[in-house]
């Protein structure tokens, strides 16, 4: 099957016990080394860091899609696995799936459960990684776990322990893997990749700033003060706050910040329906709706377009490109969810 690179960044699959709570402390190397490899396959490994990932940067992030492109200029190269802490792993995966314009595959995995347990999961989801990278073509970036393949869009940590640990909630899994096989059951849309970002020595700042009961502005008015340049506001139910949050939306868009409104609910879309602070208003005040993109991703979307442009109308017409369908079909409800919205009162 030929040449795949492991980049090896830390995580549960790297993790040790260190007297007070697990870390990730293990090389690329060691933690091959639990793995059945797929026959006909030879591994090259990257060390690229070794941490829990809540504690990656932007900075870490940009560095993995870098060195995730260097690797890809090998033409002999398969594909390539990376092995990366649960936590964070949405995010990353997204990132470099914005960036991923090579038919070979990146596919992310790691573990639930750390390197030395007897019934650990690590070894088996990095077979399957593998398999994965060695054997697809032109399914852009992938999650690998528990037997199932998910595209990175809007594949989320769904079980905080449990090894089924990651999917879509609002869509359906690529494939599964069994039998020494990879069973591909859909092909994922994504939008065209973006160009590698320029890296300002400034990183832009992005927030995110949860509605709730009672919720006013001050979070998000705190967060512009302290520098965002982007915010992802997560909001209840189709994408709803408050009228004094719409406001507030109004005023740090006019000045220049890109806000992103997604939802706290696990699935479906933001959809515009409701006034007095829902979305409709929230959109009209200049937030982009994010469709099925959950906090994490979107904020990475809000990210990139602030990586890529300086513009302000330019930064939101490339975080519209990276929402892709997932942004498409938000211009307003359908007749028959207005319909059914309205049957319910």
């Amino acid at each position: 099957m030929g040449r795949v690179v492991v980049i090896s960044t830390g995580g549960t699959i790297a993790s040790r016990w260190q007297g007070s709570g697990f870390a990730a402390d293990a090389g690329g190397q060691e933690v091959m080394a639990t793995a059945a490899v797929p026959e006909g396959i030879t591994i090259e490994v990257v060390d690229l860091f070794s941490m829990n990932s809540p504690r990656l940067t932007t900075a870490h992030q940009l560095t993995l899609l870098r060195t995730v492109h260097e690797v890809l200029r090998d033409p002999d190269v398969q594909g390539i696995v990376v092995t990366h802490g649960t936590d964070t792993l949405e995010e990353s995966a997204f990132l470099v799936d914005l960036h991923h314009d090579d038919p070979r595959p990146v596919v992310f995995t790691g573990a639930q459960l750390p390197l030395d347990a007897a019934d650990g999961d690590g070894p088996g989801n990095l077979h399957d990684a593998l398999l994965t990278a060695a054997t697809t073509r032109g399914l852009g970036v992938l999650v690998a776990f528990n037997g199932k393949v998910h595209a990175a869009r809007g594949t989320v940590k769904t079980q905080t322990l449990a090894a089924d640990a990651f999917g879509d909630p609002s869509g359906a899994r690529i494939g599964n893997v069994g039998f020494g096989r990879v069973f591909v059951l859909r092909h994922p849309q994504r939008p065209a990749a973006l160009a590698l970002p320029h890296v300002p020595d400034d990183l832009p700042r992005v927030d995110m700033v949860m509605h709730h009961s009672d919720a006013d502005p001050v979070l998000l008015e705190a967060a512009v003060s302290a520098g965002a340049q982007g915010i992802v506001l997560v909001a209840t139910g189709a994408g709803n706050a408050t009228p004094e949050i719409a406001e507030a939306v109004a005023s740090v868009t006019s000045r220049g910040v890109l806000v992103a409104l997604t939802t706290r609910v696990q699935a479906g879309p933001v959809t515009e329906i409701y006034t007095q602070g829902g979305a409709v208003d929230l959109v009209a005040a200049g937030a982009v709706p994010t469709g099925t993109l959950r906090a994490g991703q979107a904020r990475i979307g809000v990210l990139t377009a602030l990586l890529a442009a300086t513009d302000p109308r330019e930064r939101e017409r490339i975080l519209r490109h990276t929402l892709g369908e997932a942004g498409s079909g938000d211009a307003g409800p359908s007749a028959e969810l207005v319909h059914a919205v309205a049957g319910r009162r």
